[in-house]
């Protein structure tokens, strides 16, 4: 008989949390267009009021389900409302139509996730990290990036049993590492290609607490969770596109970086508007950081808002890294923000009617840079 098949929708709610329900199919779908459409109460997820409550899940993304094992898949949705108009934070309908107006620069994505583990108070997370004391602070930090050791690592089983999910699951995970703050951990999400690396790393999130509800520990994705002289959590984006990685009509990749950086300047305040929220306790220009409000740019600068890898300039092509982004921050506004500022508003000067390249990097006219 055709075995059954199990389901995992995963959503977003109205306050950027997961949610997920399960259901039965009569057979394993070969493709996430087999996996029919569904709906859920928004009222229940802050997304809708109760007389107006019915909301829908379009499944965009499929992946093995790593708990229940083969033959079982989770579906990655987006969200509807009633009258087919996308929900106020689904910023995936956003970013993959961004995307598909120039799929051929092929946008590769690295995110590099950073995260606490809290003790878990009641129906609350406590805001007490594994490894700190009920009360007072542990040693300063120094001791706990990348360490080994009871006295100096908290949470490892749940940091390798999510790595082994992801596996399974088919994500592109790259690595992990115990960060600078004790119960501080990192994965990193990629390479991955266009919308997919949203996806992955909404996904991934969703694994990790998963993974955590069994050792009853809660996962703190705030850019600050714990305040003083500790280090917050970002979400560093590692960006690339085709024509970076390598060069294009005479022109470096090295040089097609660098003209994204006046760009990235010009636009910093509304990148901040997309990159999570909390940035500004957190990038205050110490622990790493840049400063909120000001865009800086460096080859091998830690405290640089963008910092360009060594290897790539020696190179002369390769990624950049935005380290602006918070680590509660929305991948699909992330990903889709870099490759709007960076290559789409090129494009657009198509629109305005000046002389026109398709490919991009090609050095315009002095008046029509002047207008970009």
């Amino acid at each position: 008989h055709m075995r059954k098949s199990i389901i995992e929708y995963i959503w977003i709610g109205g306050r950027n949390e997961l949610r997920s329900k399960a259901r039965v199919l009569a057979k394993a779908p070969d493709k996430v267009e087999d996996i029919p459409k569904w709906n859920y109460d928004g009222s229940s997820t802050y997304q809708a009021n109760t007389e107006n409550s019915e909301a829908t899940l379009i499944p965009r993304a499929i992946y093995q389900d790593p708990f229940r094992g083969s033959g079982h898949f989770m579906a990655v949705c987006d969200t509807y409302k009633l009258d087919g108009s996308p929900m106020a934070n689904n910023h995936r309908h956003w970013a993959a139509s961004i995307f598909d107006t120039l799929p051929e620069e092929e946008p590769w994505y690295g995110l590099e996730q950073e995260y606490f583990m809290m003790k878990r108070s009641g129906t609350s997370s406590s805001n007490v990290p594994l490894g700190f004391p009920e009360q007072g602070n542990p040693n300063p930090q120094g001791q706990y990036y990348c360490a080994v050791g009871a006295e100096n690592i908290f949470g490892r089983e749940i940091v390798e049993d999510h790595l082994n999910i992801c596996l399974k699951a088919g994500l592109e995970i790259g690595g992990i590492n115990g960060e600078v703050a004790p119960g501080q951990w990192e994965y990193q999400i990629g390479p991955a290609v266009g919308i997919s690396a949203g996806d992955e790393l909404w996904l991934s999130r969703y694994l990790l607490q998963r993974v955590a509800e069994k050792y009853d520990v809660c996962i703190d994705f705030e850019p600050k969770p714990v305040k003083g002289d500790w280090n917050g959590s970002g979400c560093h984006a590692n960006f690339s596109t085709k024509s970076m990685r390598e060069g294009v009509a005479g022109r470096t990749g090295y040089q097609i970086i660098e003209d994204c950086m006046p760009k990235l300047e010009k636009k910093h305040m509304y990148h901040m508007g997309k990159y999570g929220s909390g940035n500004e306790e957190r990038m205050t220009g110490a622990h790493e950081t840049a400063k909120f409000d000001e865009f800086s740019w460096g080859v091998a600068n830690r405290a640089s808002s963008v910092r360009i890898q060594k290897s790539t300039f020696e190179n002369q092509k390769g990624f950049f890294e935005d380290r602006r982004p918070s680590s509660n921050m929305d991948p699909y506004l992330v990903t889709g923000a870099l490759f709007e500022t960076c290559i789409l508003n090129q494009i657009r000067l198509e629109k305005i009617g000046f002389r026109f390249y398709r490919k991009i990097g090609i050095v315009y006219d002095q008046h029509v840079v002047s207008h970009l």
